[in-house]
Parts: C-alpha cells; structure tokens; sequence
C-alpha cells in the first residue's frame, strides 16, 4: 500500500543530496518543445537526469531529451521536465505519472502541461495553440487505479474543474497582451503509439474532442488527485487522422510543426511563469 509513496520518497531523498531547490511551478515540455529552458533564458541551477534518480522512468522518445531542470524565471523557482514517459512506451500508468507526483513532493504548486497534438476541430490549424479546457480519457486507465494511499489524495476525486478555471483565465490574459492566438477546447488522450484512424477521429468529434494526443490527461488527473493548480496547452502540430489535409502524418511533421512554433510558446509561457505572482486574484475564482 506504501510503495508508491515511499518510492517517491526515495527520489526526493535523491534530490535533495543534490539541491534544497523548492520550486513553485512545475512545466512539462512535449514534443520538440525542449528548447524552452535555452530561449527562455532561465536561471538553471541544476540539471538532473532522468536516469539518475532511482526508479524514475527514462523517456525513450526522439525529441524527450530527459533531464529535470531547476531554476528561476524572475522570481519564480521552476523545475522543468524536459521530456515526459507515455503509457505506450511500455510503463505501467503508475510509472506515466511518477513525475508529476514528484515534482508536487517536491513542493511545487502550479503545473503547466504542453503538448503536440492532432487538431480534430476543423477551425483549428497546424500551429494553432490550444488552451485545454476539459478532457476525455479514452481507452487509457486511471493513473488512480490501485491500492488507495491517503498521502497522494483522497480515494474518490472530484474532476468537474481539472483545469483551474482562473488560471485558464490569466493564461488568455497573458497571451492576449502578448498579442498571442490561442484557441481553446477538449484534448483527448489515446493510448497510441499509432496515430488515429479517420473512424476513431468522427467517434472523437462526436464526443467533442477538439484536440488529441497520446499524453497530458493521465498527468492533470494525478496532479489534481494531489492538489495540483492545472493548466494545459496543446501545439496543434498536424490535422488528426491524415484525411483531413490529405497527407500521411509521421512524428518528424510533429516535430517540424513544433520547432517552427516553439518561439511563441517559449515567449507565451516565460510570460505566464515570469508574471504568476503579479495577479493573484485569478485564484479564487
């Protein structure tokens, strides 16, 4: 019953002969955003690999380069993941999730999710941002599927609001003053690897996906069990299913979307981090 929660504090124990770092906000870079710390500017004090935290999982993705990155942005302490693990690489949902629940261990209160995602909303176009606004787990299991710890949360969490409607609100803020186009909508996440076939596509349309990818939800879901403030940004990278725009989708057209989009989300989310603590109102909302 204890395993999760003593294996966490293992891995904290680990970082902390390391450094005392306690960040504040806590980001996740999807694919081919890992250029974030580097065009950000960020104060880093200290890279850890993934690989040398005992029972961390190691991404095994082209574009994760695996490391977690400790610094500031102005006054705001980060640490950021620089690749995530996915259900389909071969990890329990357990594993997926260890990241997220660490970097709450180990003090952090904000979490900002992103992602390259396939756009199912016709309006949508590659290079778009999405600012998520609900989700749907589809065919993925719950990161909460187990032996119940009360340390990581209560048993029967609630999900009306796993994106925190007033962070929402201050992301659109900022991205507006920064004259930013940022669509919003439902992500869904499928297990993948493979991408969607056009039937799976019309069954997300009609349950109301806007966007979809192979991450993210199964995240917001174990930050919100443990008390996680959530938001999330989707780069829409490519149409889904390939038969809206006629073409074959690969992971190398993900990556190429998003290196030629990455500039704008660095400057979108240095602005969210750098400015969280100018406004604080949104958090009662």
């Amino acid at each position: 019953m204890n395993k999760i929660y003593d294996d966490l504090m293992k891995m904290v124990q680990s970082i902390r002969r390391i450094t005392d770092f306690i960040p504040e906000v806590a980001l996740v870079l999807g694919s081919g955003l890992g250029s974030f710390v580097e065009e950000s500017q960020m104060q880093v004090f200290h890279r850890i690999s993934y690989q040398d935290i005992p029972g961390f999982p190691v991404s095994t993705v082209s574009g994760h380069a695996g490391e977690l990155i400790f610094g500031k942005l102005g006054t705001t302490n980060v640490v950021c993941m620089k690749g995530r693990v996915h259900y389909y690489e071969g990890y329990t949902m357990q594993q997926v999730v260890t990241p997220i629940r660490l970097m709450k261990c180990l003090g952090a209160k904000y979490l900002f999710l992103t992602n390259a995602a396939g756009g199912v909303n016709q309006s949508f176009h590659p290079g778009d941002f999405m600012l998520i606004t609900d989700h749907i787990s589809c065919f993925v299991p719950s990161p909460l599927i187990g032996l119940h710890d009360e340390r990581l949360g209560t048993r029967f969490p609630d999900m009306s609001q796993v994106y925190h409607p007033g962070l929402c609100q201050y992301i659109a803020k900022i991205a507006k003053e920064q004259s930013i186009s940022l669509q919003r909508g439902i992500y869904t996440q499928l297990t993948g690897p493979q991408y969607e076939t056009p039937a799976e596509i019309h069954m997300l349309r009609l349950l109301g996906t806007d966007a979809v990818g192979m991450s993210t939800v199964c995240e917001a879901t174990a930050a919100r069990h443990m008390g996680f403030l959530v938001a999330g940004i989707s780069l829409i990278t490519n149409m889904a299913s390939g038969v809206i725009q006629g073409a074959k989708l690969s992971h190398e057209e993900v990556k190429e979307t998003a290196l030629h989009s990455q500039e704008k989300l660095t400057k979108l989310l240095r602005e969210i981090i750098f400015h969280i603590h100018d406004e604080t109102t949104w958090e009662r909302v």
